[in-house]
């Protein structure tokens, strides 16, 4: 028993001083003029890292955390949807401005049934958001979740995968509700929150259990709170339901499950070598080729 005692303590030794010496390199580093933060954010993300992180790639999330280049995806395309929301709350005519209505539905941005040869209506639609709540729930999860997440992995692999669920969103939505005009960015909530779900999912053992439960509740939360809302707004709001879609949330989450999750697991800046990752992109595209065949030859919008 001794024995094994001494080994353990041996064993925690040694792991201190591994992760001293890490943070004496680093600090070094920094003042050497290699390093893009002081040893103060460090110590931050370090926190961060041993929280949130299996231990094989948080040096490499440490390299990689930084504001060089600052989240400008993220904050620009929430700046966009909010001054989106402000042009049809303010200065279209709307019987109130809580919910929108009359403005938001004559506007050529959202997807529309009737006018789905207009390509870009299947991006641009997520500018345009149905009401405060709408909004302001969509900001706040893209914030809290992109702006961490574009830190680590950049604009290019967060845009990549916000832009999958958006597409997966609109095109679920021509499907599974053929009839019925689709705003708002769910699509790309959910699909930063798949993907965020997805490492945490497949990490979980390789975290501090307490946290990794306390995730995956507010996850379930966020999500079932969210989905409840939708589904109020699609089958309860009455004159002809409400332009917010169901089908965009689950699609949108089942494109973060997938790409999402191969972009954000995938540490190095080796991701086209990544089997995972063209996997994913084939799937999808392959979703995307059915979505669009079934619009133009299938749809009962025709």
């Amino acid at each position: 028993m001794a024995a094994a005692h001494d080994l353990e303590m041996r064993s925690v030794n040694l792991n201190m001083e591994r992760e001293n010496k890490e943070e004496l390199e680093e600090e070094k580093t920094w003042v050497d003029g290699g390093g893009k933060d002081p040893p103060r954010n460090r110590k931050v993300h370090r926190i961060v890292s041993k929280w949130m992180l299996p231990e094989p790639v948080r040096r490499t999330y440490l390299e990689r955390a930084n504001c060089f280049p600052p989240p400008l995806f993220i904050i620009s395309i929430s700046l966009a949807e909010l001054a989106v929301f402000i042009y049809y709350a303010v200065w279209k005519p709307q019987k109130q401005w809580i919910t929108l209505d009359i403005g938001i539905l004559e506007s050529p941005l959202i997807y529309s049934p009737e006018k789905r040869e207009e390509a870009w209506r299947f991006i641009s639609y997520m500018l345009v958001h149905a009401g405060v709540q709408h909004i302001v729930g969509n900001l706040l999860m893209q914030l809290v979740l992109g702006i961490p997440l574009e830190m680590v992995h950049k604009g290019l692999r967060v845009g990549l995968v916000y832009l999958a669920g958006v597409i997966a969103g609109s095109l679920a939505s021509s499907i599974f509700d053929p009839l019925r005009s689709l705003v708002g960015a769910s699509g790309g909530v959910y699909a930063l929150m798949g993907g965020y779900f997805m490492n945490v999912l497949v990490n979980f053992r390789e975290m501090i259990p307490v946290f990794g439960i306390f995730r995956l509740l507010v996850i379930v939360l966020i999500v079932a709170s969210d989905m409840g809302f939708a589904l109020y707004r699609r089958f309860f709001v009455p004159e002809n339901g409400s332009p917010v879609s169901f089908a965009a949330h689950i699609a949108g989450g089942f494109a973060g499950m997938s790409i999402g999750y191969t972009v954000f697991s995938c540490f190095d800046k080796a991701l086209l070598k990544d089997p995972r990752f063209w996997i994913a992109i084939a799937a999808y595209l392959a979703c995307v080729l059915f979505a669009v065949f079934f619009n133009i030859f299938l749809s009962p919008a025709n």
